[in-house]
């Protein structure tokens, strides 16, 4: 489960960066950061709660936890940790 809000976090940052910012500033839209931003930051909030309990159940190192929360303030940064980390970690589901 932590895999897949992962990619959904990862998913709504790009589309709130590269869809709803670019049609704020370039068509006028500033309702669609403001939908976005409030889809995205559900998205982001489930997904440091997994990484909370995935650390509580030992199912997460420290360090992969700390990696997981940077990981989603970077563009790209879920899905490759979801990739690298999750993927090989055998105890994540």
């Amino acid at each position: 489960m932590l895999k897949k809000m992962a990619l959904v976090e990862g998913t709504t940052l790009l589309l709130l960066m590269f869809v709803a910012v670019p049609l704020k500033y370039k068509l006028g839209m500033p309702e669609a950061v403001y939908i976005m931003g409030r889809i995205h930051a559900v998205a982001f909030l489930l997904y440091v709660a997994m990484l909370i309990v995935s650390f509580v159940r030992k199912n997460l190192s420290l360090y992969h936890f700390i990696l997981g929360v940077v990981a989603a303030f970077i563009p790209f940064g879920s899905f490759v940790y979801e990739r690298k980390v999750l993927e090989h970690n055998l105890q994540v589901n």
